[in-house]
C-alpha cells in the first residue's frame, strides 16, 4: 500500500516525462539522425526509441510500441539498422538531447544546483524500477548513466517514462483496448493529440479510426457523432486504465518518498514551464 498522496505518482510523471518526450518533437533529433543518413521522420522515431534493444526486427517494435500500424513499422524496421547501428543512433540521440535541453532550458538552468538535484532525485526513483514484463524499460536500464546532470536527468526521465509506459500497455490490454481503440478512446478524453497527426504518425487510415470508433460504440464506450466523446462507461474505463497504471508504477515514487516526489514534481514543473515557453511542443501535434 502506497503512503504517497493520491495520484502523486501521476503528477510527478506528468512533470518529468515531457522533458524526455520533447526530444521526439525537436529539430535537433532530426539534425543528428540526418548526419547518420536518416531522412524519414518515422525511421528517425523508430530507430531512436528502439536502439536500446539492439538491431531488432519489426515484431519487437510493433509489440513494444503498441499503437503503431505494423505495416508502418515493417516499412522501416529492420531497414533502419542498415543506415546506422543502434550504437550510433544512441550516440546521436544523446547529442540531440543535450542540444534540445540546452536550447529549451538555457545554460543557467543546465548548470544550476536545481538540475543536479533533479537528476539525483530522478535517479534515486529509478532504483526501485523493476524489469519484469517491462521490455522497453529493461532495455534502457542497461544503458550507462551520462555524467552531466542534465543528461543524467534526461536518462532517468527516460527510464521512468518507459517503466510507466510498459505498465500502461498492460493496463490497455486488460481493458480490452486494441491499438487503434486505445488511440480513439484517449482522444475522446480530450487529452489526446490531433487526430490528423495521430493517423499520419501512427500509420493508420481514417477507415481504421472509424472502425475502431464503431467497435467502441458497440461496447457502449463511445457516443455517436463525428467528434469522439466517451460515455459514462467509457470515462470509467479510461479512468481505470490510468488508475491501474498508477498502481503498477508506484514503486519508484514510493522509494523516493513523499518529500522527494513533491520536490521532483516541483523541479520538473519549473523546467517544463521554461521549456514550453521556448516552443518544446509543436501546435500541429497538440491542436485538435
Amino acid at each position: 500500500m502506497s503512503t504517497l498522496p493520491a495520484r502523486a505518482e501521476r503528477r510527478c510523471h506528468n512533470a518529468v516525462n515531457p522533458l524526455h518526450s520533447c526530444l521526439f518533437f525537436s529539430p535537433d533529433l532530426g539534425a543528428e539522425l540526418g548526419k547518420l543518413g536518416f531522412e524519414d521522420p518515422s525511421a528517425v522515431y523508430f530507430a531512436t526509441r528502439a536502439a536500446a534493444f539492439g538491431p531488432v526486427g519489426a515484431g519487437t517494435v510493433t509489440a513494444t510500441f503498441y499503437n503503431f500500424n505494423p505495416a508502418l513499422v515493417a516499412e522501416h524496421v529492420p531497414a533502419v539498422w542498415s543506415v546506422a547501428s543502434p550504437e550510433q543512433v544512441l550516440g546521436a540521440r544523446l547529442r540531440a538531447a543535450d542540444a534540445t535541453l540546452r536550447r529549451l532550458l538555457g545554460e543557467e538552468i543546465i548548470a544550476s544546483d536545481e538540475m543536479a538535484e533533479a537528476a539525483r532525485l530522478a535517479l534515486r526513483a529509478t532504483e526501485a524500477c523493476t524489469p519484469h514484463a517491462r521490455p522497453l524499460y529493461a532495455a534502457h536500464a542497461e544503458l550507462p548513466v551520462p555524467d552531466e546532470p542534465h543528461l543524467a536527468f534526461w536518462h532517468a526521465a527516460t527510464l521512468l517514462r518507459e517503466h510507466r509506459g510498459d505498465a500502461h500497455l498492460a493496463a490497455l490490454l486488460a481493458a480490452g483496448l486494441d491499438p487503434v481503440e486505445s488511440l480513439v478512446s484517449h482522444t475522446a478524453t480530450g487529452k489526446g493529440m490531433a487526430i490528423r497527426w495521430i493517423l499520419s504518425s501512427r500509420g493508420w487510415r481514417r477507415t481504421d479510426w472509424e472502425a475502431a470508433s464503431g467497435r467502441l460504440r458497440e461496447r457502449g464506450l463511445l457516443v455517436a457523432g463525428e467528434e469522439p466523446a466517451l460515455t459514462d462507461a467509457g470515462t470509467a474505463l479510461r479512468a481505470e486504465v490510468e488508475e491501474a497504471t498508477d498502481r503498477m508504477d508506484t514503486a519508484p515514487y514510493g522509494h523516493l518518498g513523499a518529500e522527494g516526489v513533491e520536490r521532483l514534481t516541483e523541479l520538473g514543473r519549473g523546467f517544463l514551464f521554461t521549456a514550453a515557453s521556448n516552443g518544446a511542443f509543436p501546435s500541429e501535434a497538440t491542436g485538435r
